[in-house]
């Protein structure tokens, strides 16, 4: 697990536990943002360079403040709006942001409630804030794609232009990902009517609504389970072509002890299938051992993307993306299903 990741999970936490006293907006400042910040690396205890109550006169409106400016090389690069925990974060809470945006140098902003953050730029209209965030996520839900791009904004790495150059796709995929997810789980009055009008010739009665909509939250989790498993099928297929003489378990210079297990090649396979999406599965190899199982990419002891616990009664799945590996217990191979995004960062990384 990365220092990243374990310091937001601890954030995470802190609110988890903590949520009837970390209420006010000062609360939140303190206990959550500030952590928060430090967590990218900000030297939050240095007045230039995490600057709170930021003002510029040029806004025009005598007292108005961001509740904080970061600064490096003598240049505001992004600002903070904090509201309270309980506050649902909305446009009208980005007035303050969208002033000073547009009298300062800053190219990023951050509306935060403590436990959602939103990040904004000016994607549509250059110096001018966008209403619509480029980036959110949940400091309770922490996902690897998440942590991907706020490793971004990390004080080491931070890359105004590198970030700028994704931040547009990302906006769209994070729009649509909502929708979709919105859609699969309660299908709207729209999406039923559009595919009535596709598969039903008569009138459409509520009755006929309600069934058109009930069959289509099936379908839509029936084709994800379709994909999944053609994906699967994918890399299966890809490994008998490309060695039909020389089956997965076969090693090269195999230690006496050493048997790969069904369960091992099929832990590989069911990674290749995962990480398909971006890259080619034919890179990705097993390497045995007596203790675990290294699945790497081009067979590169130095590519880990994961190692398989798998010859002993509780099977766990290895990461490397902290200073040492984390072991997570599974049930079935299956279950690797389940830390996709975290098998895709693993690959992508390299």
């Amino acid at each position: 697990m990365s220092e990243l990741e374990t310091s937001l999970k601890a954030i995470g936490k802190r609110l988890e536990d903590h949520s009837d006293t970390i209420v006010t907006e000062e609360a939140i400042k303190t206990s959550v943002v500030l952590p928060f910040l430090k967590s990218l690396g900000y030297d939050v205890f240095d007045p230039s360079e995490v600057i709170p109550e930021f003002t510029a006169d040029a806004v025009g409106k005598r007292g108005e403040k961001v509740d904080y400016a970061i600064s490096l090389d003598g240049e505001i690069k992004i600002l903070i709006e904090c509201k309270s925990l309980s506050t649902k974060l909305e446009k009208k809470h980005l007035s303050q942001l969208f002033r000073y945006f547009t009298v300062t140098k800053a190219k990023f902003a951050i509306l935060t409630n403590g436990r959602h953050y939103r990040f904004y730029t000016d994607l549509e209209e250059q110096n001018k804030l966008d209403q619509t965030p480029f980036f959110s996520f949940d400091v309770k839900e922490l996902n690897a794609s998440s942590l991907n791009e706020l490793q971004k904004f990390v004080k080491s790495n931070f890359d105004v232009e590198g970030i700028l150059r994704n931040a547009e796709k990302l906006k769209y995929v994070s729009l649509v990902k909502e929708v979709v997810s919105r859609e699969i789980e309660s299908p709207s009055d729209g999406l039923v009517k559009l595919i009535a009008s596709e598969v039903y010739d008569g009138r459409v009665t509520a009755s006929v609504r309600e069934q058109i909509s009930a069959a289509t939250k099936l379908a839509f989790r029936e084709v994800i389970r379709d994909a999944v498993k053609n994906r699967l099928s994918s890399a299966l297929e890809s490994t008998s072509e490309a060695e039909p003489s020389s089956p997965p378990e076969a090693q090269s210079d195999p230690s006496p002890g050493i048997v790969t297990t069904e369960d091992e090649i099929q832990g590989m396979l069911t990674v290749r299938a995962i990480v398909s999406s971006s890259i080619d599965p034919e890179r990705v190899n097993l390497r045995d051992s007596k203790s675990y199982c290294a699945v790497l990419l081009d067979d590169n002891n130095r590519r880990p993307i994961c190692r398989l616990h798998f010859n002993r009664t509780q099977k766990y799945v290895g990461f490397f993306d902290g200073e040492s590996e984390d072991r997570i217990p599974i049930e079935k191979v299956t279950d690797l299903f389940n830390y996709s995004e975290r098998l895709l960062a693993a690959a992508n990384k390299y």
